[in-house]
């Protein structure tokens, strides 16, 4: 039981931490850039994702892992990564938007899928060893991220993400 409130506990505090670093530091030079020019850095960040299949490696996490959590986060990941490479090379043009936009739903459901399987099979977080990073610290990184690529896939493509207000 104090396993798993350390489990939570640390994903909130990420939670937290992201969300201040994105204010902060992230969003302030994303928001005034054009919609596609803005949407390559969160992309080349979930390019990344190819590392959830880590929970597919024995050794790496526990042999008591349920294969059903292992599979779903480990392809729903790579499918994410191949969507956000596949809309980089395409962007700015439509095909590249739509893309995204395929991607930024598939990633967040896979995301929001993985958390409720591990509730679903009763994931334990010592059965998730070295992967135990993923969804303490990398996960919350990339809903946050995925939450800043919707607002701004609802610009216009040629807006910035948000316009500068000029005092009259």
């Amino acid at each position: 039981m104090l396993s798993q409130l350390g489990f939570f506990v640390n994903i909130a505090f990420s939670f937290i931490a992201w969300w201040i670093v994105t204010a902060r530091y992230i969003w302030p030079q994303l928001r005034l850039r054009q919609r596609a020019e803005a949407l390559q850095p969160l992309l080349i960040l979930h390019s990344f994702r190819f590392i959830g299949l880590a929970f597919l490696v024995p050794g790496v996490v526990s042999p008591d892992l349920p294969s059903s959590f292992a599979h779903s986060a480990a392809y729903g990941d790579i499918i994410a990564a191949i969507l956000a490479l596949l809309s980089l090379l395409l962007l700015p043009r439509r095909a590249g938007v739509l893309i995204a936009w395929i991607f930024n739903l598939w990633g967040s459901a896979d995301l929001l899928n993985t958390f409720y399987q591990a509730n679903h099979v009763g994931l334990q977080p010592g059965q998730l060893g070295a992967t135990y990073f993923i969804p303490t610290l990398v996960v919350p990184l990339l809903l946050v991220t995925h939450a800043l690529a919707f607002r701004m896939l609802l610009q216009h493509q040629n807006d910035s993400v948000v316009r500068e207000s000029h005092p009259a």
